[in-house]
């Protein structure tokens, strides 16, 4: 693609009207001012603290001053730079709307409020049996029909990868439609029990063991059945593993796309169990041959959350669970009393993760209650009054390391009883050893190859980090045999003629793009284009893009802050069903993104482009 074209000025895009909206935008860089990497280093700088305080009945505490407080990093007094109050009854303040857009127009940006707190439903169905999710979904038709006016709420679905299923809303006819129509069973492939029966079949050590003595007497029997139940945990720990795997890329990608919210995010996950496995089990011989050592991952991924500011609500979706041994369809051949064992294990595990994540955060669990509806409630009851304190850190030897956050009252309010919510820590950047991938590194695998696939897949959150608009027209009113240049089809199930061409074009706010400024005082960097076109099931039908080098004189680099202009071509396949376009824009030094994503039909009937704007 030729540099000039890039940012040359087009009639295609208005983009004035998007960089003023940046420019009012919270945290927005100053006009004419790209992301340079001379500031990356900003967030270890300024450390931002939720904290919610509650009495010992649960209610929230209000009212309180700076002084009230006392802020530790690694045992060392912080003196807190900024302090505020937020709860419900603060008027909210509404944030800039774009004006009215031609039609095929759209951007990334959401007017969301910049004050008080979101809320995030997360509906799983990746661990969760579909008798659970069932009644997740009651709960939450219970719950919207009483939601407060106000309450400003997006809905998300877990299963192999994230799905946004509602975006941020406080219409509760929006939020009421969601929860009926977009919540979707879903049976799991990866847990024992994905119906949720309480009665499945009887393991192979226990047929085993109910048998009368086998050849060569107890012994060899007991021997066979303990390999039989070592090769049951190695089965189940993988596919434990999986959805621990999936999980955590999930919440990576949550993470990521939360981040361009300002303020307090408060994630309610609906789950009927919770697979990060960071102990051995010590029912069976070889117990570390089960384990993962999840528990560096489990860190990166709930440190991602805190720099988010998002608190975790885990809620199991199963309410009060009871002994299946105790069930009339439970197993009666149980001679080594493994079931019930089993069973209070997995409990008492999965309310440590989720007291863990809860801390973690500064969130609250909910377990051992069948009223999912109030634990809503309660959670964003909980998470919408709130204080935040700020402080630089006194240490500035940022060298990668944890530093403990404690936060305590003082005086007469220590004798009080209190409890207090919030994050305990974070992880600084090592400017010494800056990482070789990205800082975001949630998972043992390539963090940036991870993100890039959550980030574009079809359905899933759409990140904000980037601003952009896009334009995207019909070129022409007849078919094609033929595709349009560097365009890619599925080599695998390449879509068949006739297609019908779309142009795409992009407008993009260049305060957002990191430049560096070198000796020479050139300034580079590394954009990438990608224009990709999904069906309905998710699968990649065509694809377009390019990688931008950015390599920028002084001349160029005044023309850069103008903002970057891009144009490409794609071939539809002129076929039944219903396909999506998904765009975005991607700063690969600093990994972050920004996506816009939309159904064909939103723009197949408008007037095509006049030949003189192709």
């Amino acid at each position: 693609m030729n540099f000039t074209r890039q940012f040359a000025v087009a009639a295609a895009i208005s983009f004035v009207q998007l960089a003023a909206i940046v420019a009012q935008a919270p945290n927005a860089g100053q006009a004419g001012e790209p992301l340079e990497t001379a500031v990356l280093h900003a967030e270890a700088q300024l450390v931002i603290v939720d904290v919610t305080v509650h009495d010992k009945n649960g209610h929230p505490v209000h009212g309180l001053k700076r002084d009230d407080f006392t802020l530790t990093e690694a045992k060392q007094p912080q003196p807190i730079n900024h302090f505020e109050e937020y709860f419900p009854q603060t008027p909210p303040v509404a944030g800039p709307e774009l004006p009215p857009m031609p039609p095929g127009t759209f951007t990334d940006y959401t007017a969301v409020s910049p004050e008080g707190a979101l809320n995030i439903l997360l509906l799983d169905t990746l661990n969760t049996p579909m008798v659970n999710q069932s009644y997740v979904r009651s709960e939450l038709q219970q719950y919207v029909k009483k939601a407060k006016p106000g309450t400003r709420i997006a809905i998300f679905g877990l299963s192999q990868r994230l799905f946004l299923l509602q975006g941020f809303s406080s219409d509760p006819q929006v939020l009421k439609d969601a929860v009926e129509h977009k919540i979707v069973q879903r049976p799991s492939s990866l847990i024992d029990d994905a119906i949720g029966s309480d009665s499945t079949p009887d393991a192979p050590s226990d047929t085993v063991s109910a048998m009368p003595a086998l050849d060569g007497g107890a012994a060899a029997q007991i021997q066979i059945v303990s390999n039989l139940q070592q090769f049951e945990s190695e089965q189940k720990a993988f596919l434990t593993q999986l959805r621990i795997q999936y999980t955590l890329d999930a919440f990576n990608a949550l993470a990521h796309y939360l981040s361009a919210f300002p303020g307090r995010k408060n994630l309610i996950w609906f789950s009927g169990s919770f697979p990060i496995d960071i102990l051995p089990d010590p029912t069976i011989e070889k117990g570390f041959a089960v384990m993962e050592e999840n528990s560096p991952e489990f860190r990166e991924t709930t440190d991602l959350l805190s720099k988010a500011r998002v608190s975790v609500y885990p809620v199991d979706a199963a309410g009060l669970k009871l002994d299946p041994t105790l069930s009339a369809g439970a197993s009666k051949g149980d001679p080594f009393g493994k079931s019930s064992g089993t069973f209070y294990q997995d409990l008492a595990s999965e309310h440590m993760t989720m007291n863990q994540l809860a801390e973690d955060t500064g969130g609250t669990p909910f377990y051992n209650n069948n009223d999912l509806a109030s634990a809503v409630q309660g959670a964003i009851e909980s998470g919408s009054n709130y204080y935040t304190l700020t402080y630089a850190p006194s240490n500035k030897n940022y060298n990668g390391t944890f530093r403990d956050i404690r936060i305590t009252l003082n005086g007469n309010l220590q004798a009080a009883g209190y409890l207090l919510s919030y994050r305990r820590g974070y992880y600084t950047e090592d400017r010494n050893h800056p990482p070789t991938t990205t800082t975001f590194t949630a998972t043992a695998t390539n963090s940036n190859n991870l993100y890039a696939r959550a980030a574009m897949a079809h359905g899933a959150p759409t990140p904000q980090d980037i601003l952009f608009k896009v334009r995207v027209l019909p070129i022409g009113t007849a078919s094609e045999e033929t595709l349009a240049p560097s365009n890619n089809l599925d080599p695998n199930h390449p879509s068949k003629p006739p297609f019908r061409r779309f142009a795409v074009d992009l407008s993009v706010v260049a305060n957002d793009i990191q430049v560096t400024l070198n000796k020479d005082g050139r300034r580079t960097g590394s954009v990438e284009f990608s224009i990709l076109l999904y069906d309905n099931d998710g699968r990649l039908l065509n694809a377009t893009g390019e990688k931008m080098q950015l390599d920028l004189t002084t001349e160029t680099y005044k023309r850069f802050v103008g903002g970057i202009n891009a144009h490409f071509e794609i071939s539809v396949p002129l076929k039944g069903g219903e396909d999506f376009l998904r765009i975005g824009v991607h700063d690969i030094p600093s990994n972050r993104f920004g996506v816009v994503e939309l159904p064909v039909a939103s723009v197949a009937r408008l007037t095509p482009l006049p030949a003189a704007q192709q």
